[in-house]
């Protein structure tokens, strides 16, 4: 196990600049999840540790090591890739096994290492199958254990479930989760899905256009985003942002006013953020006229319009509103957040 710090770490290809001078420190023993939408530099970052993309600026290190200029392999770190590559003429054992095989270590050893792995993995009767034998969920189970058995200080996993069905996608998350907490090998995985970086991390590092917008655990992340963007990517469905101003003590914009904390006083154009399930049903709230409505069983989901804005509220009561119809609601004034409207940073 090891720590991994990223001292404003740089990226460009020519003129066009795709990491912007990244700072994270990843403590021994980790989980950080790298989140953000296609495009931000996540799994460019995550390369870059690896040693499979060249950096531009800035240092990487690994343990007390600084590995700018080390190759992959020997940086001990593992990797676990999107597609599996597995080698599909080699059992379940070999694929496993053949780095500890291509390092020279000896049959007994190798043996010993896939079945502790396959052990932990619940791969052992499966492990004369060759991969076309295997479902999806096995497959990425193999690709996890060949990272695993040798041992690594740091396991760099770049979007591992995206190709899994969404139901396999949770048993697997629970999968990797367990692993990292059986290990304890320091972990840096990339996803662009908030929902498992929110259920997965010790940590989260936001990412945006090639710079870190946030960093800190889920639910610090959820409960106080620093800026409308991380406001708006963490948490689904995403907070409600409504552009206005503050006039009168009050929130006025789209057509609708709307309460704001007390002891809050910013003057001006702002943007009111409340996350869906921050609103409630209340006879003497808001109107809000229901365009869907969405039963999700122990609550219900409803799109409806205040005002001029459309807006997403998440129930724990059952709501019999029919499309067209008027419901009120009211906000959770302690879970109200404001953001600057210009610069999109939070001022309350």
């Amino acid at each position: 196990m090891a720590k991994v710090s990223l001292n404003d770490v740089r990226k460009s290809y020519g003129d066009t600049h795709i990491l912007h001078g990244i700072n994270v420190d990843i403590t021994d023993g980790e989980f950080i999840v790298l989140v953000g939408p296609s495009g931000c530099g996540k799994s460019t970052l995550l390369r870059m540790i690896a040693g499979l993309e060249t950096i531009s600026g800035g240092d990487i290190s690994i343990g007390d090591r600084v590995v700018n200029e080390l190759e992959p392999k020997d940086r001990d770190i593992a990797m676990v890739f999107q597609n599996y590559a597995l080698y599909p003429h080699m059992t379940v054992a070999t694929n496993m096994g053949f780095s500890l095989e291509h390092r020279g270590a000896s049959k007994a050893e190798i043996a010993e290492r896939v079945n502790w792995a396959a052990d932990i993995l619940g791969l052992t009767p499966l492990l004369e199958r060759y991969p076309r034998q295997l479902s999806g969920g096995q497959r990425q189970r193999v690709a996890m254990g060949r990272a695993i058995v040798r041992n690594p200080q740091v396991f760099l996993f770049d979007e591992p479930l995206s190709n899994l069905d969404a139901k396999l996608r949770v048993v697997m998350r629970g999968e990797i989760k367990g692993l990292h907490q059986r290990l304890g090998v320091t972990t840096v995985y990339v996803t662009h899905d908030q929902i498992e970086a929110m259920t997965m991390a010790d940590r989260i590092v936001v990412m945006n256009g090639g710079k870190v917008e946030q960093i800190g655990a889920p639910l610090d992340l959820y409960d106080r985003p620093e800026n409308v963007f991380v406001a708006g990517f963490i948490g689904s469905p995403a907070m409600n942002i409504i552009s206005g101003t503050i006039e009168g003590g009050n929130f006025v914009g789209n057509g609708v006013t709307l309460p704001i904390p007390t002891g809050v006083s910013p003057t001006g154009p702002v943007k009111y953020g409340i996350r869906p399930d921050h609103l409630s049903l209340a006879s003497s709230g808001i109107a809000a006229v229901v365009g869907l409505v969405e039963p999700m069983g122990s609550e219900t989901q409803v799109t409806m319009t205040m005002g001029g804005q459309t807006i997403v509220g998440v129930f724990r009561e059952r709501v019999g509103a029919k499309p067209g119809e008027t419901i009120h609601i009211a906000p959770e004034l302690s879970a109200v957040h404001l953001f600057d409207a210009a610069l999109g940073n939070r001022i309350n």
